[in-house]
């Protein structure tokens, strides 16, 4: 099989229009615009009268937010370490801490977690560049500041990224594209502008194709003219189609870069996924049926309670308000019997079902979602599993999560191995573009290890006793690796701090034993 993307395809592939489409659907109701996609309350009673003031009452209830945001605060909540195994001293961790920081790995994660929540796919893509574009300064005509390359980890939007499948595999990618519509302001063919109304009618918006194609060892560069072929809305949302026409020049100056290692730069995280396809299943994917009947209830509630707080009268004909007769807030029904008493015409609304629904339906999102709904402070329906203060023992509190904490493991999973590649292929590429270079100090490559925490709150007393209690009330912990894990430092600001408490010892009783803290 052949290039994805070439003269006469089609973009994007008929094989990946679903999958997009799905990505477009997520992403919507992630961002609270519910409406865009579905409005199943004033759809069923679009031959009433009541359907304009449902679509003007429409209400969009965005909880997936915290529900796809959360995981990515208990993973990186807890800042993880960064390990390759050497001393803090060695230029292995240094080049390994400093890439960390450089890229702020930890922020990247937690953007990339949730957006994998959203659509069910993200990808980090790797590479050795200046981080500063100075491009816009180049055509000022301005003399640009000289930018070091450096190793750049960064995400890639998944709904542009289109991976080849090697023969016979569904997970094992030969090539990974990254290919995205670019608008080109162009002028019209001479000798048309005489048929111009306007001189801003002069340029028009031409389509063009960027192709980023990763194969191993190398990245190809392509640049094609595209011709709109329709729009797709086979589900739900529209996807534009374009035909791929004739190639363009792509105005770099190189449109093949070797690479130097046989891994591809581009890393995929699903957020959670099957044996017989490569990409993901994302946290809103599976509960769009359910957040369409929430949504629908909630305006239904709303619109009854509106429609209870105007309601209609009925009574004996009475004079209008301008000749200085009553006012009603809704409408008014005379009757022709004489001495009829005014009253209010009254329906059965079936409230209280209506909201015994929204609570089953609330209770079905966060149990799909694999969520305590407690997690986030408080509850909305009388019992969804209390309200999580009850237990104040960390082991306690540990089992009552232990839903959320194992679907965090779960994306942990993807998610480690990505982020390790990434740093690891960050230094090869660091390597082998400065090979050769005086002022470079060379170093091997180690492919690092992650630590990650739960995101609980540590219960450090009854840790501490553990301990004791297996070790017979023998010390566990050295000074330094005590003050050191409890801040979070490195060897070198630990080893000033116990420096100067071996300073202030000597200074209160005259001397003091070095091998109190274990140097």
């Amino acid at each position: 099989m052949g290039k994805l993307f070439t003269t006469g395809a089609a973009y994007p592939p008929a094989a990946d229009i679903q999958r997009i489409a799905t990505y477009k659907r997520a992403r919507t109701i992630f961002d609270g615009r519910q409406y865009e996609i579905y409005e199943r309350a004033a759809e069923l009673l679009k031959d009433t009268p009541h359907a304009a003031q449902l679509r003007t009452l429409y209400l969009a209830v965005n909880v997936v937010d915290i529900l796809v945001t959360k995981p990515a605060d208990l993973l990186v909540g807890e800042p993880p370490t960064y390990i390759s195994g050497h001393p803090d001293d060695a230029i292995e961790q240094q080049r390994l801490a400093s890439i960390v920081e450089e890229n702020d790995m930890n922020t990247l994660i937690h953007e990339v977690v949730t957006g994998a929540g959203i659509r069910g796919d993200a990808f980090l893509k790797t590479y050795y560049a200046p981080r500063y574009d100075v491009s816009e300064t180049v055509s000022a005509q301005f003399e640009a500041p000289e930018i070091a390359n450096e190793p750049i980890i960064e995400a890639v939007d998944a709904t542009i990224v289109f991976p080849e499948l090697s023969r016979g595999s569904r997970k094992r990618f030969k090539a990974i594209n990254i290919a995205y519509v670019e608008w080109v302001a162009t002028e019209m063919r001479p000798g048309l502008e005489k048929y111009l109304t306007r001189k801003s009618e002069r340029y028009v918006e031409v389509p063009f194709l960027v192709v980023e194609r990763h194969i191993p060892g190398y990245i190809t560069y392509e640049r094609y003219r595209l011709e709109e072929n329709g729009v797709d809305t086979s589900y739900g949302v529209t996807i534009p189609l374009f035909k791929i026409g004739e190639q363009a020049e792509t105005g770099r100056d190189e449109d093949v870069v070797e690479t130097g290692i046989p891994e591809l730069l581009v890393h995929h995280i699903p957020y959670k996924t099957v044996d017989d396809r490569w990409n993901g299943i994302g946290g809103i994917e599976k509960l769009e049926s359910v957040l369409a009947a929430i949504n629908d209830r909630m305006t239904m509630i709303d619109y009854v309670l509106h429609r209870h707080g105007d309601p209609t009268a009925y009574g004996p004909e009475l004079p209008t308000e301008a000749d200085g007769g009553i006012r009603f807030g809704g409408k008014y029904i005379p009757t022709t019997k004489e001495d009829i008493a005014p009253g209010y015409m009254e329906w059965n609304s079936q409230l209280d079902g209506c909201f015994k629904e929204l609570d089953i339906l609330l209770g079905l999102v966060y149990q799909m979602s694999e969520t305590p709904q407690w997690l986030f402070g408080t509850t909305l329906a009388e019992d969804k599993g209390g309200s999580g203060t009850s237990h104040s023992d960390g082991s306690a509190i540990q089992m009552r999560m232990m839903p959320i904490l194992t679907k965090v493991k779960r994306i942990r999973n993807y998610v480690d191995r990505a982020v390790r590649d990434a740093l690891w292929i960050a230094m090869k590429l660091e390597n082998f573009a400065n090979d050769g270079m005086d002022d470079f100090i060379a170093y091997d490559p180690i492919y690092p290890a992650i630590n990650w925490k739960d995101g609980l709150p540590k219960d450090l007393k009854a840790e501490a006793e553990a301990y004791s209690i297996r070790t017979g009330g023998k010390a566990t912990l050295d000074v330094e690796s005590a003050i050191k894990r409890m801040d979070g430092i490195t060897d070198d600001k630990v080893r000033d701090i116990t420096a100067k408490i071996a300073e202030d010892e000597k200074a209160t009783v005259g001397t003091v034993d070095a091998s109190v803290f274990n140097v």
